[in-house]
């Protein structure tokens, strides 16, 4: 006869079959615990798989729990999805995804002036992806839309709230490299004399 199966076995099998990151409640509920017990589990699990040096990981995300690969093994996961890549964003919806992430919440009119393009189709595109979502409406004329991320952009990056987002600064030029630009395309102009305006 065989032992009965542990907690850690449960939540174990129950994660690696979950489609999408599942609450610690749920999984309490799945397995008959209580819900702080199978909190204590996850951790141990966590700490469990980083100790044995796994190519996968349990993480806790927005939405819960979830299990994924290794930040170790990442190059080699990239390859084997990049072979069908027919859902990757485009670097419009990218640039407008991050515009969203950091200004949230943002219309489609504030977006479009920091791209300086029209953006309604990219906005349709991510909100159907479920990346952002209306977050309500501006206190504006029209009163326009706002949008936010969703718990799904979070889980994607692997965060559990916006709060691990790299700071914007780590994106933008120094204020002194800027200037010292700015001052070399002058001095070019100078030189180039009035033809060159």
């Amino acid at each position: 006869m065989r032992d009965e199966l542990s907690l850690e076995q449960k939540l174990e099998a129950l994660l690696t079959v979950a489609l999408e990151p599942i609450s610690a409640e749920e999984l309490a509920d799945a397995v008959e615990a209580d819900g702080s017990v199978v909190t204590g589990a996850l951790r141990a699990l966590r700490e469990e798989f980083h100790a044995e040096r796994r190519g996968f990981e349990l993480a806790e995300l927005a939405s819960g729990w979830v299990m994924q690969s290794a930040p170790e093994v990442a190059a080699w996961v990239t390859r084997f999805a990049n072979r069908d890549v027919s859902h990757r964003l485009s670097s419009a919806a990218l640039e407008t995804l991050a515009i969203v992430a950091y200004r949230q919440p943002i219309s489609r009119a504030q977006i479009s002036a920091l791209r300086g393009v029209n953006v309604d189709g990219v906005v349709r595109l991510l909100e159907q992806r479920g990346y952002i979502e209306e977050r309500g409406r501006a206190q504006a004329p029209g009163q326009p839309i706002l949008y936010g991320t969703t718990d799904l952009f979070l889980d994607r990056l692997g965060l559990a709230s916006l709060d691990e987002l790299p700071p914007i600064e780590e994106f933008l030029t120094p204020v002194e490299e800027a200037r010292a630009i700015s001052e070399e395309m002058a001095v070019e102009l100078d030189e180039a004399g009035p033809e060159a305006s």
